[in-house]
């Protein structure tokens, strides 16, 4: 097996000299790109390191990308862990961003970073035992083939723009009854659910010319280097101008372009981890707490909503229910 790393985005929006920054450039209509839940920080990053070195040993180093602020429990002498600056590998003339599209788009560029890595959000965590071969098999990222119309409605936010964007990107340089040609039997696969295979075997029939959209699963996505460099060879205005941009805009592609271009050109192995997303909000709160401690899933994904909730309250309760699966200190934890 070939050598496998984790990258995970982190930010402390409570930070006054972040704040201060922030506010040095933010446009009145960057409200939905910089809202609090998009910076929150739910105190629950311990137990992100305790999960992945519990459960995930394998990977090689842990990449942790960062403003420049550091959370308290931090070991820094932990022997897989690589803080990384955005000044570290973002090119200047994109900084400071507070954008995390161009975060995204630059990953690739982190010092020693493997050509094999897997891509976190901070509130993707990994719940159960976890090997190589559920993320890389001989050496192609390990994904979710299925074809699934995005389909958008009423006022949409950024994020659906950017995943319009993406494809975009995709059906203009992947001919679609090529890629079916080649590679069929990625995109109609028994590691899917039989209800997608329907689906993408009628979506191939009715609309054969291109891409309607692929499932998206709200997990960590296995990647290798080269496809964002192809992205970026393929598309260096647009990931340019996405870059530029310090705050989220509806022009921009994010890391799903370079996900879904693996899709399309049949660089991946298919696969189908289990893996739940909640909303961060009382009404979800039971299912959650028995999602963790059942341990009822591969990995969750807790995500912040855009609406007004207690975070003392909710964060008092997901850690009580983490304590319960992972209440050892990991080595990335100061002791």
């Amino acid at each position: 097996m070939n050598t496998i790393d984790a990258v995970i985005l982190w930010v402390d929006g409570s930070d006054p000299a972040w704040q201060a920054e922030k506010a040095k450039y933010l446009p009145p209509s960057a409200k939905d790109s910089a809202s609090v839940n998009r910076y929150r920080d739910w105190g629950l990053l311990p137990y992100w390191f305790r999960a992945i070195e519990k459960f995930t040993p394998w990977f090689r180093k842990i990449h942790f990308v960062t403003w420049g602020h550091l959370p308290e429990f931090l070991n820094l002498d932990a022997p897989k862990l690589h803080v990384v600056k955005h000044s570290d590998f973002i090119p200047e003339e994109y900084l400071p961003t507070f954008n995390s599209h161009a975060i995204e788009m630059n990953i690739h560029r982190i010092p020693d970073l493997a050509e094999q890595f897997v891509y976190f959000n901070d509130d993707m965590f990994v719940l159960r035992s976890m090997q190589e071969t559920d993320f890389f098999r001989d050496g192609l990222p390990c994904s979710y083939g299925c074809e699934t119309p995005w389909v958008f409605r009423g006022e949409i936010g950024v994020w659906a723009h950017a995943a319009a964007n993406n494809m975009g990107v995709v059906n203009a340089h992947f001919d679609k009854r090529e890629a079916v040609r080649h590679h069929g039997k990625k995109y109609l696969a028994q590691q899917y659910r039989w209800q997608d295979n329907i689906k993408t075997f009628i979506l191939q029939r009715l609309f054969p010319e291109c891409f309607t959209g692929f499932k998206n699963l709200h997990a960590p996505a296995s990647y290798l280097k080269e496809s964002f460099k192809e992205v970026w060879d393929a598309e260096p205005e647009l990931l340019n101008n996405t870059c530029l941009d310090k705050f989220r805009t509806a022009a921009n592609v994010n890391q799903w372009v370079c996900l879904w271009w693996q899709l399309a050109s049949g660089k991946f192995a298919p696969s189908c981890i289990e893996s739940r997303m909640f909303w961060l909000w009382d009404n979800d709160l039971k299912n959650i707490r028995q999602t963790i401690e059942n341990q009822t899933v591969n990995m969750i994904c807790l995500n912040d909503p855009d609406i007004e909730v207690d975070p003392l309250h909710l964060i008092a309760q997901l850690q009580e229910a983490f304590e319960k699966i992972l209440p050892c200190k990991s080595s990335f934890e100061k002791l």
